[in-house]
């Protein structure tokens, strides 16, 4: 039951999403996206929920396997297998949401026409507010440091 367990706590850590804004999925590269200069008036940290579900259906699945192997009968096999996918499915959702449990930060942008915008990304690089910045539209959209911004480091 113990290698179930770590078995689950392994598949979860791999669903972790990536919210580095340096980072590209595959379908990304080579698309053409819209940017708009503006600045970060504010900044503020947040916690990404990275959640979806399969913690909970990967705890499931190894507590029924788990819990049909109580007792010397069918039906205690079977009584075994639905409180065994109970608790897994609950401990399961709990490591996933350990698991993939982030750091981000909220940053508020006001545009070159005046607009604000608000986009959440991972916390790595930081942005402090007065920054010059390139909004890049997109799925995800990114705040990025504008590079034309000789007063930044």
């Amino acid at each position: 039951m113990k290698a179930a367990w770590i078995a689950m706590a392994l598949m979860t850590a791999g669903c972790v999403p990536n919210v580095r804004p340096d980072s590209y999925s595959i379908g990304s590269v080579g698309q053409v996206n819209r940017t708009t200069e503006g600045t970060i008036i504010s900044a503020r940290t947040v916690i990404i929920d990275g959640s979806r579900g399969g913690g909970a259906a990967a705890g499931g699945a190894a507590g029924a396997v788990a819990g049909s192997q109580i007792g010397g009968s069918d039906a205690a096999g079977a009584v075994g297998a639905i409180g065994g996918l109970v608790v897994g499915a609950i401990a399961g959702a709990a490591v996933e949401r350990s698991a993939s449990t982030q750091h981000g930060i909220e940053y508020v942008v006001e545009t070159s026409n005046g607009n604000l915008m608000t986009v959440v990304q991972g916390a790595d690089p930081a942005l402090p507010p007065g920054s010059k910045v390139l909004v890049l539209y997109g799925s995800p959209a990114r705040i990025i440091a504008d590079p034309r911004d000789r007063s930044q480091p």
